[in-house]
């Protein structure tokens, strides 16, 4: 991501508080996922803007667990999502849980109550929703709502002792059921919830809701700008007017900008959450799911997830990015570094008749023809050869130009042949074909020119080798709900044959299968189980598939 910042209106912004002097010059920023799920991308446009930013500045960042309901939240989603970021190539200025601030969050909760400003109160979630009114419609104010500030403070410290059950009591702001904000409407900003917790284990029971704890750990910090999404932007007003009911000495600054919605994907951890526990995926790392580890499975980089960030903007207006603009990324980068073979994902073997038997010839191939450094590599033919079951068909189609009986293709990088003999089992199925080569077709300028070209494996010089091939993880291009899973996202050759230059146990090492598409090996995947992912295709089919 050279320089995903380029001129913006986040930019601006920062600039002009610059020139006023308004935070004395610094940028701090900070990244705040809660530890409930694994990262996707909508997660990467956030990191990738708030670490640039600071970088851009001379600033810092910060990364900040949002560790407030213990329920949903682990450590394997923390170490996730670390794991993410450093991925991506970012590197925290320091690192912090907001349950280090609960004891300070306490007692900012208690200089409310203290100047009126908060009160506790025992209506039911369903009573406080009604109460609250609509868009269009006033709230109302709760029967607790003018409570004693002495008898606040006691229940609220009893809360904090445990004194009551789960969901008797919260504690909510005094603002204003008016407002034609609804979240100025007293919002709740502390509930009892008796769970364990995965850092301070018991020693609390209550605990604050995210509005009230966000603003409150980024004055902590010195955040100078509060970068979030724009679902937040009706929350502004209450991140500030927390700020300056506690009277805190840094003030920071909430932008909103547009969230990443990539289309034929969720970018909500709750569904893909839903995803995984119900199976649609083996889980969080899938290749089909658009989370970070996901991507990184498949054989995204992270250079083309940052450069994705880069080329989609930074805006004030949510759109959705077709996946082609993501595909695209990835293929222009291995179009350039990733080493060539041969890959048969489907088999149909040949026999070429006239080839000397128990003869092989080495044939000279360049490993990347738009990298000059790459060099060359030597692929082996003989005999027998297998071919992809796509590339023949008995009885063709007008303008098909690909091997059928009768037809003259050539063989890339080596000859020419021709089909004779079509031979079938018992059920008709095609199991191998008999073909003639010619031997002055070596030399591409000599022999029948031909339209048709088709890849191939050395049958007596190959690696087997099972490939995932991946699609759409759904249907529609803005799915709401599960209905719309693809169930043909994943395909499974079991029987493919691959090109003995393979790195196979490089686990990093992406390839391009020619004339089919970039792969990688799939890194949960021992060694005696050779699987590859495909990463991308060589260009996108989908647009012409669903026209």
């Amino acid at each position: 991501m050279d320089k995903p910042t380029n001129k913006n209106f986040i930019t601006n912004i920062i600039d002009n508080d610059n020139n006023t002097n308004k935070f004395s010059g610094r940028v701090h920023t900070r990244f705040p996922p809660e530890p409930n799920g694994y990262l996707h991308i909508g997660h990467a446009k956030s990191i990738c803007l708030n670490f640039e930013i600071a970088n851009l500045y001379n600033g810092v960042c910060n990364l900040r667990f949002d560790d407030t309901n213990p329920e949903k939240e682990n450590i394997e989603y923390i170490e996730a999502i670390k794991k993410d970021i450093e991925w991506l190539g970012y590197k925290w200025n320091s690192m912090h849980y907001s349950s280090d601030y609960f004891e300070k969050i306490y007692k900012y909760a208690l200089t409310l109550i203290e100047n009126n400003f908060a009160y506790v109160d025992s209506s039911s979630p369903e009573v406080i929703k009604k109460e609250r009114g609509t868009l269009t419609e006033p709230g109302t104010n709760s029967k607790d709502r003018d409570r004693t500030i002495e008898e606040n403070i006691k229940l609220f410290n009893e809360m904090k002792e445990g004194n009551f059950s789960d969901g008797e009591y919260v504690l909510r702001l005094k603002i204003n059921m008016l407002s034609p904000n609804i979240n100025m409407r007293d919002p709740v900003i502390y509930r009892i919830k008796k769970f364990e917790h995965h850092r301070t284990g018991n020693d609390w029971c209550i605990y604050p809701m995210y509005d009230f704890t966000h603003c409150i750990s980024d004055a902590i910090e010195n955040i100078t700008h509060s970068l979030c999404t724009l679902e937040f932007e009706d929350h502004r007003d209450l991140y500030d007017w927390i700020i300056e009911k506690i009277n805190h000495e840094n003030k920071p600054q909430q932008i909103e900008f547009s969230r990443l919605a990539l289309e034929h994907n969720m970018m909500s951890k709750r569904k893909l959450s839903e995803l995984v526990e119900k199976k649609y995926v083996s889980g969080w790392d899938d290749p089909r799911m658009p989370t970070i580890s996901g991507m990184r499975r498949r054989g995204f980089t992270s250079s083309s997830i940052k450069d994705f960030c880069s080329r989609i903007g930074i805006t004030k207006k949510n759109s959705s990015i077709e996946m082609g603009v993501l595909e695209n990324t990835i293929r222009e980068e291995l179009n350039l570094s990733a080493k060539r073979v041969m890959g048969v994902l489907d088999p149909l073997k040949i026999i070429i008749t006239n080839y000397p038997d128990n003869e092989k010839e080495e044939i000279l191939a360049a490993n990347n023809p738009n990298d000059k450094d790459s060099g060359q590599r030597n692929i082996s033919i003989s005999k027998n050869i297998y071919i992809d079951r796509d590339d023949f068909m008995e009885f063709p189609e007008k303008k098909y130009f690909r091997l059928s009986p009768g037809k003259e293709v050539r063989l890339r990088h080596a000859f020419n042949i021709v089909c004779d003999k079509v031979i079938k089992d018992n059920d008709g199925k095609i199991i191998e074909l008999e073909c003639s080569f010619d031997p002055v077709s070596r030399d591409m300028k000599k022999g029948n020119k031909v339209k048709g070209m088709i890849h191939w494996v050395d049958a007596n010089n190959c690696t087997d080798a099972i490939i995932n091939i991946y699609d759409r993880l759904f249907k529609e291009p803005n799915p709401s709900d599960l209905e719309s899973f693809n169930e043909k996202s994943l395909v499974i050759k079991k029987d493919a044959k691959l090109e003995k230059n393979i790195a196979i146990n490089n686990y990093s090492a992406r390839y391009q299968f020619e004339r089919v598409g970039y792969f990688i090996r799939d890194n949960k995947t021992s060694n005696e189980t050779i699987i590859y992912n495909k990463i991308v295709s060589l260009k996108d089919s989908w647009k012409k598939i669903n026209k």
